[in-house]
């Protein structure tokens, strides 16, 4: 039976072998810290944490998420560690609460290999802290415990390290929230909340029958993450391991419901035993584009958390079969012979029949989410749909923005021909990478000036659905070109009569464009704070603006560079937004000082790259980006409605000016 601590309240681990699974409302960091006797932390090479994530007995995960699994091996653990402190901290400068006191009280649990929870903790009473101890694992006697610690810390990471003896807790701090700040920049954004009851039929998970049930409703925010306890006797499943009879919950941690403000379409009866038809639209929401981008990310939440299921058993099929070898190999007696034989061939069995038992219920998960795809792509409005699709040859300049605007797609790699559309919420909340450079994970062009071309096309493809999803005159694209090496690239942009302006060239044109743009910025957030935006200038262009800038940093001073960080940080809160074209490694001669510019970006490449990462289950997902397909006209074509209507517009507004 699992021992529900509470503050100070210790509990004997029955095993040394453990994971810490931890749970929360928004994206964590985890740590650990390696003490002696009376806790003390002797150096940053006893603490495990994301930058550096292995140490000797322990294992932390590399990146924020909301939620956690620590591995945890305790007769490796040195002679001379006698506590294990796990760290709980908000990332800094990435946005999300500052506070633990503004999320649910996050939950921890202690469990053996096999996910049988030992011990758990609900970490209440928590406000303004951003750190906190949540509980130790401790040496007494020759054996292990684990208590409740609680300990929260306002000051952050670094007075909790420093709280535990590490005089270079700022530093290390820093370091900590450096690679986090990192990984976090690469992730995808949070799914929006979606409505309870909102019709998404959920596949079964294992066994116990076919037919498709309903997800699981999820705690609100107040109340606390703890699972929900099984009775005494039941075996428990590690986590996200199918569970016989059951279903998968498909929810994330935090998830706010709310009742449907429309019904969403219902499918026609499913015969017994038959899976549910899919339904395009089948999620809540006030119009059917908003029940559509919820239905896309439901399908996203669905893909990860079944593969996370999948994966999760066979890592438990694995650690299984491990530890009956490990049994049959330490006794002499059983080492060799034919009952050792007999002993392998039968945990290999178990272990063989568990990964196909598992694998069995992942592909019916896929067969549904790609029926479902195959239902739901064909019915995307231009904004959501790819270059291919239908919908792109009855186009027209739209008379409202949509909620989102697709960016590419996603997929994993146990089902690659199933693709998830890549939405973001319009407008922008940061600015976007197109990263021109190559990567480990790359599988593209050798040649550097081919990679560069792809990312110019790339941010061209991206620019023409922006402009082609706002009505004429609400958005506008400006580029900044140093050294004119994308002209071909810029071509339907300059041809098509979208642009204001030619692109920039040289320095003198890079200075004047972040000039103008800068002014734009302060300008608009004077007349916002003031409440005076009746008193902007007659001449100042409202409209959101897009600023491509290519090859930097060609063409950029110190003074352009500061420009660049500025419009960066401050420009998408007054509609501004930058969209960068370069390789990382060109601006390496500036050091650290750009650090923040490329964290404060969501990097996208022009090839297929497993780059993004989620912060829910820890999938480094494969982004395609939205190209063109080859030969098609679809761009012209659309950018040639945009710039006839944006024409149209510049001449009335021309009319009327002069006639005024």
């Amino acid at each position: 039976m699992t021992a529900e601590l509470v503050r100070g309240q210790n509990h004997p681990l029955p095993q040394t072998r453990l994971e810490i699974r931890i749970s929360a409302g928004n994206p964590i960091v985890a740590g650990a810290t390696l003490g002696d006797e009376r806790g003390t932390v002797h150096g940053a090479e006893w603490v495990a944490h994301p930058a550096s994530p292995q140490l000797a007995g322990i294992e932390v995960p590399k990146q924020a998420a909301a939620a956690h699994r620590l591995a945890v091996d305790l007769d490796a653990m040195p002679e001379h560690i006698h506590r294990v402190t796990v760290l709980l901290a908000l990332p800094t400068g990435v946005g999300g609460p500052a506070r633990f006191g503004a999320m649910a009280a996050p939950f921890v649990a202690v469990t053996g290999l096999d996910g049988t929870e030992i011990a758990s903790y609900t970490i209440t009473d928590l406000e303004s802290e951003s750190a906190v101890a949540a509980l130790e694992l401790y040496r007494r006697q020759g054996a292990w415990k684990v208590r409740a610690i609680g300990q929260g810390y306002a000051g952050g990471l670094a007075a909790m390290l420093h709280d535990q003896g590490l005089e270079q807790g700022a530093d290390l701090a820093a370091r900590i929230n450096g690679a986090v700040a990192r990984g976090m920049a690469r992730s995808v954004a949070q799914p929006p909340p979606r409505p309870e009851g909102d019709g998404r039929v959920r596949t079964a998970a294992a066994g116990g029958g076919t037919d498709p049930a309903p997800a699981q409703p999820q705690t609100s925010p107040q109340q606390s993450q703890t699972p929900p306890q099984q009775p005494q006797g039941t075996p428990q499943q590690p986590q996200g391991a199918p569970a016989a009879g059951g279903s998968i919950d498909y929810q994330h941690p935090g998830r706010r419901t709310a009742a449907p403000p429309t019904p969403p379409p219902t499918a026609p009866p499913a015969a017994p035993g038959q899976p549910a038809q899919p339904v395009a639209g089948d999620a809540s929401g006030w119009s059917l584009d908003e029940r559509l981008y919820n239905q896309v990310w439901g399908m996203f939440e669905d893909l990860a958390r079944t593969t996370a299921a999948y994966r999760s058993a066979v890592d438990f099929a694995e650690s299984r079969m491990e530890q009956e070898l490990d049994r049959v190999l330490s006794d002499p007696r059983t080492r060799v012979g034919p009952a050792a034989d007999s002993a392998r061939a039968e945990a290999r069995a178990k272990q063989t029949g568990l990964v196909e038992q598992a694998r069995t219920a992942l592909d019916r998960d896929l067969a549904q989410l790609i029926a479902e795809a195959e239902v739901v792509e064909p019915a995307l409005p231009y904004a959501y749909a790819r270059w291919d699709s239908p919908v792109w040859q009855a186009y027209q300049v739209p008379m409202e923005v949509p909620m989102a605007l697709r960016l590419g797609d996603l997929h994993l790699p146990e089902r690659t021909d199933l693709r998830i559309p890549m939405l973001v919420r319009l407008p922008l909340e940061r600015g976007l990478w197109i990263d021109a450079g190559r990567s480990g994970s790359f599988d593209g062009p050798a040649d550097s000036g081919e990679l560069r071309r792809l990312a110019a096309d790339a941010a061209v493809a991206i620019a023409a659905r922006m402009l082609a999803v706002y009505p004429a005159g609400e958005f506008a694209v400006r580029v900044i070109d140093p050294a004119g090496s994308a002209a071909g690239s810029f071509a339907p942009l300059v041809g098509s009569g979208v642009l204001a302006e030619p692109p920039a060239a040289g320095a003198q044109g890079v200075s004047a464009v972040l000039a103008a743009l800068t002014q734009r910025v302060d300008l608009v957030q004077m007349a916002i704070r003031s409440r005076a935006t009746d008193a902007l200038p007659p001449d100042l262009d409202t409209a959101e603006q897009l600023l491509i800038v290519h090859d930097f940093p060609h063409g950029f001073d110190d003074r352009a560079v500061t420009q660049l960080r500025y419009l960066a940080d401050e420009g998408p809160s007054v509609g501004v937004h930058l969209m960068m074209v370069a390789d990382r490694e060109d601006a390496r001669a500036y050091g650290p000082v750009l650090d923040p510019l490329w964290r404060s970006l969501l990097r996208l490449t022009p090839v297929a790259d497993d780059h993004l990462a989620d912060p829910w289950v820890g999938h480094a997902w494969t982004y395609e980006p939205p190209m063109v397909p080859p030969g098609s006209r679809v761009l012209g074509q659309v950018l040639g409605e945009v710039g006839r209507a944006v024409q149209a517009l510049r001449a009335a507004r021309a009319r009327q000016s002069y006639g005024g």
